[in-house]
């Protein structure tokens, strides 16, 4: 299952804070353009401005803090500790001001006055904000369902090839190598078994086992036919990828590749990582007559929905012939540590 377990991540995303500081100074522009205000507007503009620029910062930044502990509550009680860590900042930034406000002799009202009128101010803004993230969260929810239906429809498109192959390669063994068409079934029962849970993230060492297993039972097939260069650390990187998000790219390999080639082709799967990006890369061998690119559109829109959808855009999947090759990329991101 797709699922996405940290409300607040969103809100550390450069769209969000733009959205926030932008609301901001438009809350700042409507406090000093209210009928009330007096004297230079431009001036109660930029003390609004900072004022509130500093209660919804300083939440942001409070909740960036505490977002683990937070992040580990109900739904419900996480958006009240929000909402409480906003009006508390509105208060201690709301006596700061009426500290300053009273050193220069500018207060035209009490204190208690001054800082009710801001709590309730912070009151209202901040249950709006929590109904607008609410009804985003939801969509969210909504939209990421909707592509986990996307997905699982184009993980079906991919199945029945593979099945058929697999089940006839073991056929074509049962008799010559039984041996060999048991450890196909065994190869096919763990692959199946990885699809039939659905999408969702598993270590990249296990997305990678499940594709190597995929080649063993290839490389019974297709023999001499089929040479395979498996480039992969001893060390595999410590990250979680989209279940069946290589073994489709390395099928499509296979189908549109090696076995159009009457002498066979060479496949290369080679993992690549650095600080920030782990990369897996699949390359095969062209025919060199009716090459058709479009070939792979399946399997590709299948890795690259599975992967988009279930690392929120930040990772992806390029493709290009170069050389009379077909190079599919898998660019993962490499999880930073709090």
């Amino acid at each position: 299952m797709i699922t996405h377990t940290d409300p607040l991540a969103a809100l550390w995303r450069p769209p969000a804070l733009m959205a926030v500081v932008l609301s901001g100074e438009a809350l700042a522009a409507l406090l000093a353009l209210a009928p009330t205000h007096s004297g230079d507007r431009l001036v109660q503009f930029g003390l609004a401005s900072l004022g509130v620029q500093w209660v919804v910062l300083g939440t942001l930044c409070t909740l960036f803090l505490l977002r683990k502990p937070i992040g580990k509550l109900p739904p419900l009680r996480m958006a009240w500790v929000c909402l409480a860590l906003f009006l508390g900042m509105s208060l201690l930034v709301a006596t700061a001001a009426w500290s300053v406000l009273g050193m220069s002799g500018n207060a035209a009202e009490s204190r208690n006055e001054f800082v009710l009128r801001i709590l309730a101010l912070a009151v209202v803004v901040g249950l709006i904000g929590l109904l607008t993230y609410q009804n985003y969260w939801r969509s969210r929810q909504l939209a990421v369902r909707a592509k986990q239906l996307e997905l699982e429809a184009l993980q079906a498109r991919i199945r029945p090839h593979f099945l058929f192959n697999t089940l006839n390669t073991g056929a074509a063994l049962v008799h010559a190598q039984p041996d060999a068409a048991e450890r196909v079934l065994l190869d096919l029962a763990d692959l199946f078994r990885s699809a039939l849970r659905g999408p969702q993230l598993i270590p990249l060492a296990e997305e990678l086992a499940l594709a190597h297993r995929y080649l063993e039972i290839e490389q019974l097939r297709f023999g001499d036919r089929l040479r395979l260069n498996w480039q992969v650390p001893a060390d595999v990187p410590a990250i979680t990828v989209p279940s069946l998000s290589i073994q489709p790219l390395v099928e499509n390999a296979i189908r549109h590749g090696i076995e159009r080639l009457p002498a066979g082709g060479q496949l290369d799967v080679l993992v690549r990582h650095s600080a920030n990006t782990v990369e897996v890369i699949v390359a095969n061998d062209l025919p060199t007559t009716g090459v058709r690119s479009d070939g792979h559109a399946v399997g590709l829109s299948s890795t690259r929905e599975r992967v988009h959808a279930m690392t929120d855009g930040r990772g992806r999947v390029e493709s290009r012939i170069e050389n009379g090759r077909y190079i599919a990329t898998l660019h993962l991101p490499v999880a930073t540590t709090d």
